[in-house]
């Protein structure tokens, strides 16, 4: 990494209105200087440059930043070589040990540009004639082919590593970017993709990184789509396909657009659509939601209809919302994809389909109103569930008060019972049955308050009724197996004995009463560990409930918000009249 101090040395010699004006036009407009945005493609003034502050500022497309920011923003950059590129500007050099010039991976990368180049020359030679008139029938030229980086990866088991052995590659290299394959079957590798259309998946700098193929054969036994495995430099839950060619666009247009295929991403760039991406065969993950949300705020999904694209369009739409993006859902008709109905209908009719585009809360109230759920009680109780996820994944402020109100009104029901459902969601997750992971993993997350109260039961049977006496009970105790064990020794305290038979415990929590009686960790000062342990996880309840007293305040009318502070208030007494400590969230008292 750039030191801090070199990073600042360099920030202090810039001058970003010389930088900047290297790419954009600018002209003085009172103390600082105005242009056209090369980030979203404007042509108006709307790019000012504060040469005293040091930061440029897009009015339309909203970015910003400092002259490192621009140069990572315009050009695809990394901080370091950001840095870097400054620096050689302004005469400051990066020290060796601050230097990424010799980049690690520059093996793999040479591998990947000739496998690129490779695929594409194998498209336009007699080899490649089926792969080419699969790509007409598509309307796509070889110009077309040339400019998405299409190639083609003939049906043959070695016709990639021969030539790249020939041109001196390293055969390990090919292996570790999953060009080539290993098969206890074969004594040599072999070509990975065979007999597919070659698709060539790009990082913002116009570097292959990997590649997805199709297969050609509609008989084949093979998946019909495979991409590149992750590597050093391709991680599928990272990338987009199409983001290189697509972030300028939704900068300019100020949305994106997410399609299931490749076809379907180079069919609405040839069409006009040059904001669409698509994911690379993997459910769609937040870091791609991330990504997207620094060129746009809306996005358009543009999946199938059918059940399976329903699924997934709701998912991704719950993960662009909690990203601070606003998904909106594009309704094709029934066995259409984007390329299909681009070239039956034409690039309008995508254009009136996002025209058409409802917001995702809205989607899913036409169909379960379509589906009959908004009818009967019982319906509207399953509908109730189904609006839950997205209503517990917005986080946009303005659009989830926006979203309970909708749903208010669709449902048919309180506003303060939505909103403690919505509140509670969260709880629930952090503290379903942990009997239901596996033990390692349950061990790992039992609080250390917890297991030091278990200990002291074990050891000591009069210490349980003491915390009978305190109103303690197996509820109060967060796991599973603790909540066992705990009720075998009321039951042995209650039964008058001295000896407890823990064989009619379940066979895990005996294997748990064997560890804690094997322990041999003293307790320091048990009396006031036994105490604090009761009264903390006695209490426990009450920070959950504050904690989701909280969450309801955000979205509560005034009503609801003058009945749940003051539960609040009788919680924090009862607390406070314990003696446990009480935590607001900031701004809420």
């Amino acid at each position: 990494m750039v030191s801090d101090h070199l990073v600042e040395e360099i920030r202090a010699r810039a001058e970003i209105v010389e930088i900047v004006s290297e790419f954009v036009s600018l002209k003085r407009s009172g103390k600082g200087y105005r242009g056209p945005c090369p980030l979203h493609g404007g042509d108006g003034p709307n790019f000012a440059v504060d040469p005293d502050r040091e930061l440029f500022k897009c009015f339309v497309c909203d970015e910003g930043g400092d002259v490192f920011g621009f140069l990572m923003k315009h050009l695809g950059l990394e901080f370091p070589e950001a840095v870097r590129q400054v620096g050689v500007r302004v005469g400051v050099e990066v020290p060796e040990h601050d230097d990424r010039r010799e980049d690690p991976y520059a093996p793999l990368r040479g591998a990947l540009a000739f496998a690129a180049e490779w695929y594409a020359a194998s498209l336009t030679e007699q080899k490649g004639e089926r792969a080419r008139e699969y790509l007409l029938h598509r309307g796509v030229s070889l110009e077309d082919a040339a400019q998405y980086g299409v190639g083609f990866a003939p049906d043959e088991w070695r016709g990639l590593r021969d030539a790249a052995i020939a041109q001196g590659f390293d055969e390990k290299v090919l292996l570790e970017i999953g060009l080539l394959g290993t098969s206890d079957r074969s004594a040599e590798p072999y070509d990975r993709f065979r007999g597919r259309l070659m698709f060539t998946i790009l990082d913002l700098r116009e570097r292959p990184i990997a590649f997805g193929g199709r297969i050609l054969d509609p008989d084949s036994d093979a998946p019909k789509y495979l991409n590149s495995p992750e590597s050093p430099i391709f991680h599928k839950g990272d990338e987009l396909y199409g983001l290189n060619w697509a972030r300028h666009s939704m900068r300019r247009e100020g949305h994106a657009a997410i399609v299931e295929g490749f076809t379907d991403v180079i069919a609405l760039h040839r069409a006009g659509h040059g904001f669409a991406v698509a994911g690379l065969g993997t459910a769609f993950t937040r870091q791609q939601a991330q990504r997207l949300s620094r060129y746009a705020k809306k996005c358009y999904l543009i999946y199938d209809s059918d059940s399976a694209g329903l699924r997934a369009t709701f998912k991704t739409a719950d993960i662009l919302l909690g990203v601070g993006m606003h998904p909106m859902v594009v309704t094709l008709p029934q066995g259409e994809d984007p390329d299909s109905l681009i070239q039956r209908a034409g690039p309008s009719a995508i254009t009136e389909l996002m025209d058409d585009a409802v917001d995702v809360l809205e989607r899913k109230l036409q169909i379960l109103g379509r589906e009959g759920y908004l009818e009967q009680i019982e319906g509207r109780r399953r509908a109730f569930d189904g609006l839950l996820s997205t209503l517990r994944a917005v986080s946009d402020p303005a659009l989830r008060d926006l979203y309970v109100t909708r749903a208010v009104d669709g449902l048919g029901v309180r506003r303060d019972t939505l909103v403690h459902e919505i509140a509670r969601g969260k709880r629930r997750e952090r503290t379903r049955p942990q009997s239901t992971r596996p033990n390692s993993a349950r061990r790992n997350v039992i609080s250390p308050i917890e297991r030091e109260l278990m200990l002291l039961l074990v050891r000591d049977g009069s210490l349980v009724q003491r915390a009978r006496l305190l109103g303690f009970e197996a509820h109060h105790l967060e796991d599973q197996m603790h909540r066992e064990v705990f009720e075998a020794l009321v039951k042995g305290v209650d039964g008058g004995v001295e000896y407890i038979d823990w064989s009619e415990i379940s066979p895990s929590a005996q294997d748990l009463v064997k560890r804690l009686l094997e322990d041999t960790d003293a307790v320091v000062d048990p009396n006031s560990v036994f105490e604090a342990a009761v009264s903390r996880l006695f209490f426990q309840g009450h920070r959950e409930r504050l904690a989701e007293i909280d969450r309801e305040l955000e979205l509560a009318d005034s009503d609801q918000q003058r009945r749940l502070l003051g539960e609040k208030q009788e919680l924090a007494s009862e607390l406070r009249s314990a003696g446990e400590a009480v935590t607001f969230m900031p701004g809420v008292r």
